[in-house]
């Protein structure tokens, strides 16, 4: 069984930022697998389905960003997941707009929901999907819970998609797999 995490902020208000990039793409992949995320749970969101006759749960932590982990923990916990099972797709501002990384481990990188995961999981090791979200030229808080403009969302549909068949190579294949395919994919399309 995989878990598969989104990483966002609850509230309408932080719909379409660029924090909520991992929410968008979990949104994605439930309808693209036909998963409902309509169980409350474990400090999140989730459902359960198939990707590929595998057994995944999209999960969406309704912490808010800093306390992300807790909620994979609790999940973790109650369905005994292993760490090497656990995706955890997020933005990245170190990355241009678009572009993907995929990571087995590492550090938080200055992002606070990844050293919540950390500090929760007591490891970094967990695999990982960073989503460029590109780089701030303001303040960085106002950066990150800043909407996409049109022009970048079109940017980021490709990236979306491109993520989606990452998760769907990860848990159909392997994660050596994906990295080869993925790590540093770069939209079609630029600003």
């Amino acid at each position: 069984m995989f878990l598969i995490v989104g990483l966002g902020n609850p509230g309408k208000e932080y719909n379409n930022t660029r924090h909520n990039i991992g929410f968008e793409v979990i949104d994605n992949i439930a309808k693209e697998y036909n998963i409902e995320i309509n169980r409350q749970k474990f400090k999140g969101m989730y459902g359960e389905g198939f990707i590929d006759n595998n057994k995944v749960i999209l999960l969406k932590p309704t912490t808010y960003m800093n306390l992300s982990g807790e909620s994979i923990r609790e999940i973790c916990n109650f369905y005994k997941i292993d760490n090497e099972n656990i995706l955890v797709i997020y933005d990245d501002i170190s990355l241009d707009l678009g572009r993907l990384r995929i990571r087995e481990k590492g550090s938080a990188g200055g992002h606070n929901g990844i050293k919540s995961i950390i500090a929760n999981l007591s490891t970094d090791i967990f695999p990982r999907i960073k989503v460029g979200v590109g780089q701030p030229n303001v303040n960085l808080v106002n950066y990150v819970l800043g909407k996409f403009t049109k022009e970048e969302n079109e940017i980021l549909e490709e990236s979306i998609e491109a993520t989606i068949q990452a998760v769907r190579e990860v848990v159909s294949v392997d994660l050596k797999s994906a990295m080869n395919k993925f790590n540093g994919f770069k939209p079609n399309k630029s600003i």
